[in-house]
This record gives structure tokens, sequence and C-alpha cells, in this order.
């Protein structure tokens, strides 16, 4: 049984998910790829559960300016290996700073001896993150600058870098091409 809740965020409405005691979703709605994998007949209401009132707590402290760490909650992404990887590596970007696709897959390659790994893979991995923002998939941008893919919308990840405080002096939204 998964467990849900709602939270009304200064972004938007998110939906909490939890399963045994950790926190599995949180999805903005309306985002790409909203509910990810699981279907709605899973889904109950509880957002009595513990680890889903903390998760409201730790929102509620980062609009208002805090830094909560990500290890105050229980996390459980469900995804494959290699999504998972890429989701840990989320996790240790640091709170106003932002990364590269491309980084991101130098690592994955270097800790699994290649040579080269896929920076769109990685960009799948990062478009599919189950728990937003506190999984901060908002803080990968292209190597050039380009604020690409967030599934909740090109909007909201400029509200949030600027939340954070991210110079956003070299970071630009790309400009939609008609062909």
């Amino acid at each position: 049984m998964i467990h849900t809740t709602y939270y009304d965020s200064p972004i938007g409405r998110f939906l909490l998910a939890a399963r045994d005691g950790a926190l599995t979703g949180l999805w903005i709605e309306g985002q790409k790829y909203f509910l990810g994998s699981f279907k709605k007949e899973e889904l109950t209401e509880g957002g009595d559960l513990q680890v889903l009132q903390d998760a409201k707590r730790w929102l509620d402290r980062y609009f208002a300016g805090e830094k909560p760490s990500i290890q105050e909650l229980p996390l459980k992404p469900e995804g494959s290996d290699f999504r998972r990887q890429v989701w840990d590596i989320l996790c240790r970007i640091p709170y106003g700073q932002v990364t590269t696709y491309r980084e991101i897959a130098g690592e994955i390659a270097r800790s699994r001896g290649l040579d080269h790994m896929s920076a769109q893979a990685v960009g799948g991995a990062v478009g599919h993150n189950p728990i937003s923002i506190i999984i901060p998939c908002h803080r990968v941008v292209g190597t050039n600058g380009s604020l690409t893919g967030y599934a909740g919308g090109m909007d909201r990840k400029v509200k949030l870098l600027a939340q954070e405080g991210v110079d956003m002096g070299r970071l630009f939204v790309p400009q939609k091409t008609v062909i």
C-alpha cells in the first residue's frame, strides 16, 4: 500500500507518497511522469503517517529559506540500479550549487570502470526522479549552462534555483526553435 498526502507549495501542489516508512514519491501536480510507475489504485490517503508529516515539515523549512538535509528523511525511490545510482549522485549536489549531466555521466563511468557514459542516459534518469526537490534534480544543467530538462517545468526550475541563491549569470533558458 502506498500512502499519500498533498502539500501546497509556493510553486504548486505536490503529491507525496510513502511506503514501508520511507518517502517514495514527491511529484508536482501536472509534471511529466506524474506518479512514475505507481498506479492510482495502489494509493490511499495517509497524511497522518510520520514520514509524510516529516516531509511536509522539511518542505516548509526549505521554502522558508532554510537548508534542510536530505539525510533527515528516509528515502526509497523506486527504479533501476542505474537510475538509483544517478539519484544518489543528485543527493550529493550541495544546496545552492549545480552540476551537469556530463559531470554525472563521468562519475558513473569512472565508478563502473567505463570509458564513457551517455549524458542523455543520465538525463533520462534525472527526468524520472520520483522525489522531486528533496532529491534535487533541479540542480542539474547542461554543460553550456542551459537549464534543460525539468519534469516540473522550466519556470519552476528557475524558481527553485533562485530560491537556493544559485548564481544565474551563466545559466539560461534555451529558446524553442520553430522549424
